[in-house]
This record gives structure tokens, C-alpha cells and sequence, in this order.
């Protein structure tokens, strides 16, 4: 859990006016941030689960009472600690209180440094549950996160691993990958495993906008500031402020408005349109990109500038041709999803099927293979899944369909990447050695499958 995340707020609650502003003041000379409040009002609303702070309240106050606010504080949180102080206390009340879920009780008057020692250990004890908090569903979050980014292929465990170590990283990522990949599904998955999990998720395709609206989505706008700004418009930046913002397709952005990015990545403040005011931001970027973004520097198209400074960290998204062996997995997965969102029973998925999955190279990655599993669970013929093969012998035992299966897949494979066998054995994810091995055993002829 980073240090950051700990910008921890106190939140004092006293209705007698002088001794609201002295502690408020003996605690901001210990350097600590406080928000005072005169009464309970208003208090409920400023916490949360796994909000980052601790409560001083007084007891006796006109409305909700200290105990009361007390107990509504601890059915939000039975872990935030409540600080209560009073002048009208007694030991029995302390008792209760403690025994109520107090974290400490001070008893009116007290001197100032009392008050921001109990203060500071609250807040310790509070950094520590949060980290504990934390690290469970870190603990949960590895096994949770296979779920939504399905696969055994050793890319797609490493690519897991790197996310649940980076999301609490609080800092911008380049998202890498072809066209269908899932790099927004990568950019979902570090947000929701990272510590701003509980604020907004903000999206943004930067090559679905044209130029001239762009800016405004990004950084907002005044009324007035352009014909039809009728009204003030926040941009997506601070929209997605404490949590993350993911600009998809970067490399679509035009050059004059990579200029105002670089400087709203640097200084973290954005400038609405028709406004001179800057506006504080605190987000996570994350950028994807689908095409080589030094390369579109060397061309002109990209600000190297901006290049370097969104990549500080990066991930890779591996195309589906790289890992075939997920390719069944995928498909059985989407091909559940489409029938239980359709109400329809799932199809059975024939190993002609797969062998015809298998042997396709796939362009459109992940997205096209979830295309192609909805067709096939609504029962529509998709020329993709219509197998040149022959059908596997009816009779015989498991060896010799096996070989027979093997057989099917590495002719119809060879036939689809035109008899070339280093494209065939990289789609089939052998070797090169085992793939003539197999060629050898099935006696079969590249040379005829590529004239086919």
C-alpha cells in the first residue's frame, strides 16, 4: 500500500466554538489535516468504507450525540476508530464507551499534547487495518483476477502477475497490444485491484472523437467558451479525479492536444476551455496504445516527449495467435457467456470445432474469437467453424482417434498458412522439430495441403 494513500484526515466534531479551533490547531501544528465540524451533521457523509482517517467527537452536543454519531460511525466501520471527549464524563461512561467500541475516551480538560498523542496512535492503528484490509484483498485479488483474464499460457500468468504488482503502483501505464487484445480489460483489471478500486473508472477513446470536441471531453469547458457551450461542462480528468482515467487508442490524439496532456501529466492540474483557473487532479493514467508509439514518433505522428513520459511503466498484451493453447478455454468461456445472456443452452464445442479454432491465426484477436463463440451459441453458421477436414473415425480406440485428431488439425493448419510450416508450427505452439517429427509419423504432405 503506498505511503501516499495515507494522506490521513482527522475529523473533529465539538459544538463549543474555542475549543473546536484550538484543537483544530494543536493538531495541524503536529502536522496533521483536520476537518471540523460544529455538530454531527454532515459527518456520515464524509466517511466511508476503507475511508483513510479517524473521528474526535465530543459527547454532550445538541442533535446526534457523540455516542450516537458513534454508533452509526462503526456500522459504516467497525474498524474506524472514534476518538470521544468530554466534560460531563465519568468512569462507568468511559467503561461503557470503550466497551461500545471507543477507541479512547478523553475527559475535558485536557492538555493538547494528550489529545495528539491519542490522535496519532488512532491513526496508526487505523494505517495498519487499511494495510491489512489491503493485502487480504490482494491475497483474494490473485486468485479472482484468472477469472477475468482467462488463460494458462505462460504470457497471460506473467501479464497477471505484473498487474497485481503494479496496481498499487500509483503511477501512469502504457497498455501495448493489438487491435481486440483486451487492453482495455487489462486496464479495468489495475484499477480494480489497486487502491483507487472504490473511485471512478473513466474511459475514453481518443480516436473516436474528432479533434475538435476532444479537449473539452479531456479537460472541460466554461459556458461561453465556444459557439454552443451553453453551460460548464467538467472534462473527463476531473470526473475521473482520485481514481483512474484510461485514454485508449493514444496514438489517435492530434499533436496540438498532446502538448496540453504532457503538461496536465506533469503539473497534475487541468485548465478548463475559457477558463484561466487551474484545477488540481489526482488520477492514475492509463494509455493504450495499438501500434508502436516510438515508431509514430520517428515518423512525426507522436511527441517523443509525451512517449517517454506515459511510459515509465508498461505492459504487453500478447496477440491470441501467440498463445493457442488458451484458444479452446476462451472460446468455452464466451460461448457460456453468450448462452446465459441470450437464455439459451450452452452448445456442446466438438473437438472440430476446436481444431478449426485452433488453425486460424485469428487477426482480431480475442475480440473476434468472442464474436465467433456468440455466433456459435446462437446456433448461426459462421464459415470459420465449417471443418475441411475429414470427420474423426467413428470406431477404433483412443490412441487412433487421437492420432487421427492430430493428424486432421496439423493438415487443416498447414492448408491455412498455404503449406508454410515455421507459420504452422508457431500457430500450433510446437516446435520446429516436433512439428516434422508429426509430419513424419501422419506420412503427411505439406506440399499437396499448400496447392490446396
Amino acid at each position: 500500500m503506498q505511503e501516499a494513500q495515507f494522506q490521513q484526515s482527522i475529523i473533529l466534531v465539538d459544538d463549543e466554538k474555542h475549543l473546536r479551533h484550538a484543537c483544530t490547531q494543536a493538531l495541524e501544528l503536529a502536522g496533521l489535516t483536520v476537518q471540523s465540524f460544529a455538530s454531527a451533521e454532515g459527518v456520515l457523509d464524509a466517511l466511508g468504507q476503507d475511508w483513510a482517517g479517524i473521528v474526535v467527537t465530543d459527547i454532550r452536543m445538541p442533535g446526534m450525540d457523540g455516542l450516537e454519531l458513534m454508533s452509526e460511525i462503526l456500522a459504516l466501520d467497525a474498524e474506524l476508530p472514534v476518538i470521544l471527549i468530554s466534560g460531563h464524563g465519568d468512569v462507568p461512561m468511559a467503561v461503557q464507551a470503550m466497551r461500545d467500541g471507543a477507541y479512547d475516551f478523553i475527559e475535558k480538560p485536557f492538555p493538547s499534547d494528550m489529545l495528539v498523542d491519542a490522535v496519532k496512535r488512532a491513526m496508526e492503528k487505523r494505517h495498519l487495518v487499511l494495510e491489512n484490509r489491503r493485502l487480504r484483498q490482494k491475497l483474494v485479488g490473485a486468485n479472482n483476477l484468472d477469472k477475468k483474464l482467462i488463460g494458462t499460457n505462460p504470457q497471460i500468468v506473467s501479464l497477471r502477475k505484473q498487474i497485481l504488482n503494479l496496481a498499487d503502483i500509483d503511477i501512469d501505464i502504457l497498455i501495448n497490444g493489438e487491435t481486440g487484445v483486451g487492453k482495455d480489460l487489462v486496464a479495468r483489471c489495475l484499477h480494480q485491484f489497486s487502491m483507487r478500486a472504490n473511485k471512478r473508472f473513466v474511459a475514453i477513446n481518443c480516436g473516436s472523437l474528432p479533434a475538435n470536441i476532444i479537449e473539452s471531453e479531456l479537460f472541460g469547458h466554461e459556458a461561453g467558451a465556444f459557439v454552443g457551450a451553453t453551460e460548464q461542462r467538467i472534462g473527463k480528468f476531473e470526473h475521473a479525479n482520485g481514481g483512474t482515467l484510461f485514454l485508449d487508442e493514444i496514438e489517435s490524439m492530434p499533436l496540438e492536444l498532446q502538448i496540453k496532456l504532457l503538461r496536465v501529466l506533469q503539473d497534475r492540474v487541468v485548465v478548463r476551455l475559457g477558463s484561466n483557473d487551474e484545477v488540481p487532479i489526482d488520477v492514475v493514467v492509463l494509455a493504450a496504445s495499438k501500434v508502436d508509439l516510438l515508431e509514430e514518433c520517428k515518423a512525426g505522428r507522436f511527441r517523443e516527449d509525451l512517449y517517454y513520459r506515459l511510459n515509465v511503466l508498461s505492459l504487453q498484451v500478447p496477440p491470441l495467435r501467440e498463445r493457442p493453447d488458451d484458444i479452446a478455454l476462451l472460446f468455452q468461456h464466451f460461448v457460456n457467456q453468450a448462452s446465459v445472456l441470450h437464455k439459451r443452452d450452452a452448445p456442446e464445442v466438438s473437438s472440430d470445432v476446436i481444431a478449426s479454432l485452433v488453425a486460424h491465426d485469428w487477426p482480431g484477436n480475442v475480440r473476434e474469437l468472442q464474436n465467433v463463440a456468440s455466433r456459435y451459441a446462437l446456433g448461426v453458421p459462421t464459415t470459420l467453424l465449417q471443418p475441411q477436414h475429414e470427420i474423426m473415425p467413428e470406431h477404433g480406440t483412443l490412441a487412433e482417434k487421437v492420432n487421427a485428431f492430430e493428424k486432421q488439425v496439423i493438415e487443416y493448419c498447414i492448408r491455412e498458412q498455404q503449406g508454410s510450416l515455421k507459420a504452422t508450427y508457431e500457430v500450433l505452439g510446437v516446435s520446429r522439430k516436433t512439428l516434422y517429427d508429426k509430419i513424419q509419423k501422419h506420412d503427411i504432405d505439406s506440399t499437396k495441403l499448400a496447392n490446396k
